[in-house]
């Protein structure tokens, strides 16, 4: 059965919070109108200013109702850290999350695809298998030190969490993450990153 039947959502009784954009110049009402169904945009470089928007729209979704809520994703990575602090709320919902890739996920977006219930992605969307990157760290020789630390260890979760949903070798998906392996919807579907490959609803040029 798709993961993205058309289906009515449940209208939340309040007024969205500070969303993250959905996209260059497009207009709020839009934005709101893609809330209305319980969708939620991931889009452009992670920073922790559009993970604290993203976290609150799937907050406050979740509390609307456990209805599915769409996360689309078109984000090619951004701070290993945001991406975790959209992880921790992916794993507290009890909402359902159904990810959609739409254009491309690399990066940290990887971590919080992989968080997702479902994932599935359009036809000509990319996966950049590459090493999530840390945010600017400044300060003294011990405070670089120790924030090179935090960052192996929550590089070595998202390499379990990977290893995990694809059933792939944490060896391998190491490799491939160190060599910047870049994947088509049907290779990633064949990798296991990806549940579904959406498939068009009309039929070809006759």
């Amino acid at each position: 059965m798709p993961l993205y039947p058309h289906q009515p959502h449940h209208r939340p009784e309040w007024p969205p919070p500070q969303l993250p954009p959905a996209g260059p110049g497009l207009p709020g009402w839009l934005e709101e109108r893609l809330f209305d169904q319980r969708i939620v945009m991931m889009r452009g470089h992670l920073s922790a200013e559009t993970a604290t928007g993203i976290a609150a729209a799937l907050l406050t979704l979740d509390s609307a109702g456990p209805e599915v809520v769409h996360l689309h994703v078109s984000s090619p990575g951004g701070d290993l850290s945001a991406a975790l602090s959209v992880v921790d709320v992916l794993d507290a919902l009890a909402a359902p999350v159904h990810a959609l890739v739409t254009a491309e996920a690399g990066g940290a977006a990887l971590a919080v695809l992989a968080a997702a219930d479902q994932r599935a992605a359009y036809r000509h969307a990319r996966f950049k298998l590459v090493e999530p990157r840390a945010a600017g760290v400044t300060g003294t020789a011990d405070e670089v030190a120790a924030a090179a630390g935090q960052h192996l260890r929550e590089l070595e979760e998202v390499l379990v969490r990977l290893a995990e949903i694809t059933g792939q070798p944490r060896s391998r998906v190491e490799n491939d993450l160190s060599a910047g392996r870049t994947l088509s919807a049907a290779e990633a579907l064949e990798y296991g990153l990806i549940h579904e490959v959406v498939a068009p609803k009309k039929n070809g040029p006759r």
